[in-house]
């Protein structure tokens, strides 16, 4: 069964509260879950996220559980709903997910259907690796192989260089350019307020803004809300 999975670049756009700009995409992705299993594994407080993400689907009349009162993670997993992994440190949350041993649990119920929501860390986890997530290594996972439930990389966050800037650091696209040295695997780098809809087998820019595309060996594309990006599906290489 193909995949079904809503990315977030961010969980908060500027000037609105957390997930606002989302809600009307995800209570439409989420047609037909009443409850969410939510993973609260990237921040350091877990009742204080999870309280605020419960206050968030209830206002689009959805019940939430979080993950990290559940007495057995893994079986809370097997009966999910729908699941929403928030964003924070992608370190923190990827090393959770080892310890807890969820990695395996969590691919084998999306590949069968279950919904997947991620903002941020938890759209970096959805990919292959956590290799171009923006985050610093505040912990060590036990590798940064991750979910892989999409074959290409996700970049949150990503940023355009600003005009007059007296940075001497590498431009995010210039990062990503250099990961192109090493992987061949796409990366998709997505703006505040994009997000990336995947289901029936289809891959669909969303939200309110673009995404700067990546291939090795080629130059950077540029995509607007509504394209079909459903080439990344391919892996590595054109995707023709």
């Amino acid at each position: 069964m193909p995949p079904r999975l809503l990315l977030l670049s961010t969980s908060t756009v500027f000037g609105t509260g957390y997930l606002d700009h989302a809600l009307p995409e995800m209570s439409d992705f989420l047609e037909g879950a009443s409850r969410v299993l939510f993973v609260p594994y990237a921040l350091k407080d877990r009742d204080a996220y999870a309280a605020k993400a419960r206050e968030a689907f209830a206002s689009i009349g959805r019940s939430l559980d979080s993950l990290h009162a559940a007495p057995s993670p893994r079986d809370a997993v097997r009966g999910a709903e729908a699941l929403f992994v928030g964003g924070g440190n992608t370190f923190r949350l990827l090393t959770e997910l080892y310890r807890l041993d969820l990695l395996g649990v969590i691919r084998e119920r999306v590949s069968a259907g279950l919904p997947y929501s991620g903002a941020s860390a938890g759209s970096n986890v959805a990919g292959p690796t956590i290799r171009t997530t923006n985050d610093m290594p505040i912990v060590e996972p036990p590798s940064l192989a991750a979910l892989g439930l999409v074959p290409f990389q996700i970049n949150p966050h990503y940023l355009d260089p600003e005009t007059g800037s007296r940075h001497m650091g590498e431009t995010r696209e210039e990062r990503l350019l250099q990961f192109h040295e090493e992987n061949e695997t796409p990366v998709a780098g997505l703006r505040e307020g994009a997000m990336l809809r995947v289901e029936g087998g289809r891959v669909l820019l969303k939200g309110t803004a673009g995404a700067r595309i990546f291939r090795r060996g080629l130059p950077p594309v540029e995509e607007a809300p509504g394209s079909d990006l459903t080439a990344l599906l391919c892996g590595p290489g054109t995707g023709a």
